[in-house]
């Protein structure tokens, strides 16, 4: 989500304002729009998009649903979340798969954009929602694509239908119509078609496209675009539709850190949905696209929803439930430790997971310091170990320390440090799993949580309280001889002044119990 960074720090920054005033005049609303519109138009959303947007901003923040609004500021920041949603598209589409197999899907796109890889990352994904891909070498012009296809292919799993060489020998639009055949006879569900690029719109470009297009027929028109490609992306967009009339979006380098708003306004301006989204380099940096989602991330309102997917997809349950048991026994070893860090880093980026929560922009510069090869490096140093040592870390003597760090390539700080840290995970997690409430480093116990132990009794001392000396020591005298001093059952009874009831020395009478019955009504 680096692409947006620029646009979601100025927007929650305009937001920020709005959160100390209790009622909301037409000028501060008017100061807003102006503030979303320079975000906008700094993230190079197209004009068009722009005005329309900032204009219904502007009408909803004015009316009765912000005037009645308990909380105005919210009010309007719900009004652009749901505003943004729908110059994402609205609702989120999926691929739309033929009733009679293989489903084609055609790739279209400038050079450059990503199709290439894409095509592997789709192909991937498909695998993974239980269907048989193919994917088709048609980008014949490209130096070295259909070798790069192969690659990817290989990468994901995949086989590639690819009879021409490339580098300019073959013809594309025959390659395409073989590769459906090929699909048929050997029952794969799905078809990819990787289709060639230009570097900027011209005839041939086109023509070739649309020759594809008429001779497979497809189920499915990707159009796959930089995200970073800036005001041209939605030239591009209008020239690809009337020339190809491409039936979805795909944005990809949303990882990079140009402004990249302009692909904001591609669904906008040509009412094709953006279906999918590529989010980094590896072939698992890839996923459908939630207009939802991503206007509440731009908006630092986080994505709780794909953090969860996510994790669903990394995590074992019946390994989680093992390590749950294990915490409850405290037998929870480094071993142990060490699979659950390779689950975690089978989910992805950690600080594309870490961004995913609400309020991240706020942890900007943390997140930017966190270096993902710590999980690597603490891999490298648990691995260094014998599997004794792994079970019973209290063998972890100076002379083992040094030879765990020379085997990873670590220092005895770093090691000393892993081995501190899973302890003190271990004594949190075993809390966890007794129903308590772990004592945070640096934090204590959480107030009201029950944890830190019982508070040992504070025994009072028993004596005198007077601040007359003589009075004082009278009555200690009196206490050490076993006599109850005069006065003391007063200040010995209740918060409401009463004693130890009805009949006892110091406790009230039986009339005064009935006319307190009386004074309450009973």
């Amino acid at each position: 989500m680096a692409t947006f960074g620029n646009l979601s720090d100025r927007l929650t920054a305009t937001f920020r304002n709005l959160r100390g005033k209790g009622k909301l005049t037409p000028a501060d609303i008017d100061g807003t729009v102006r503030e979303i519109r320079r975000a906008l138009l700094e993230a190079d959303v197209a004009l068009e998009v722009v005005k329309e947007f900032t204009g219904k901003v502007r009408e909803r923040a004015l009316g009765d649903e912000v005037n009645k609004a308990l909380n105005p500021a919210q009010q309007v920041v719900q009004i652009v979340n749901e505003e943004l949603v729908t110059i994402l598209g609205g609702q989120q589409r999926r691929l739309e798969f033929a009733k009679k197999p293989p489903t084609v899907i055609m790739l279209a796109g400038l050079q450059g954009a990503g199709k290439t890889t894409l095509a592997g990352k789709l192909a991937k994904w498909l695998v993974k929602e239980g269907h048989t891909p193919l994917l088709v070498a048609a980008d014949l012009q490209r130096p070295q694509a259909v070798q790069q296809l192969q690659v990817v292919g290989g990468q994901a799993g995949v086989p590639v239908f690819a009879p021409e060489p490339g580098n300019g020998v073959g013809n594309p639009v025959r390659v395409a119509k073989d590769g459906v055949k090929e699909a048929e006879r050997k029952q794969y569900d799905t078809v990819i078609v990787d289709t060639a690029g230009r570097l900027g719109i011209d005839a041939e470009l086109m023509k070739q496209a649309s020759d594809i297009r008429k001779a497979v027929d497809p189920d499915e028109v990707l159009f796959v675009i930089d995200a970073m490609i800036g005001q041209d992306a939605v030239t591009t967009a209008r020239a690809f539709q009337d020339g190809v009339d491409f039936t979805g979006v795909v944005l990809t380098k949303l990882d990079g850190d140009a402004r990249g708003g302009a692909a904001l306004s591609v669904a906008s301006v040509t009412g094709r949905p953006i279906m999918f989204a590529s989010t980094g380099e590896t072939l698992d940096d890839f996923e459908p696209f939630y207009p939802d989602r991503m206007a509440s991330r731009i908006l630092d309102l986080g994505d709780i929803l794909t953090l969860i997917e996510q994790a669903q997809q990394a995590f074992d349950e019946e390994e989680a439930a093992k390590v749950a048991e294990k915490f409850a026994t405290d037998s929870f070893t480094l071993d142990d430790f060490l699979k659950q860090m390779q689950q975690l880093k089978n989910m992805g980026s950690i600080k594309g997971m870490l961004g995913m929560l609400p309020g991240a922009r706020g942890m900007r510069e943390q997140l930017d310091n966190f270096d993902e090869r710590e999980i690597t490096r603490t891999e490298a140093i648990i691995q260094s170990m014998t599997l004794r040592e792994r079970t019973t870390p209290k063998l972890l003597n100076g002379s083992r320390r040094v030879r765990i760090a020379r085997g990873s390539g670590t220092t005895v700080t770093d090691v000393n440090q892993l081995v501190a840290r899973f302890e003190q995970a271990s004594k949190m997690m075993k809390t966890v799993a007794k129903g308590g409430v772990p004592q945070v480093p640096g934090m204590g116990p959480i107030p009201g949580a029950g944890y830190g132990g019982k508070k040992k009794a504070v025994q009072q001392k028993k004596g005198s309280r007077s601040g007359n000396p003589a009075k004082r020591a009278a009555e200690n005298a009196a206490l050490s001889q076993g006599v109850k001093p005069a006065g003391a059952a007063a200040a010995s009874g209740s918060g409401f002044g009463l004693g130890g009831g009805a009949g006892k020395a110091g406790g009230p009478s039986e009339e005064e119990l009935n006319s307190l019955q009386k004074f309450l009504g009973r």
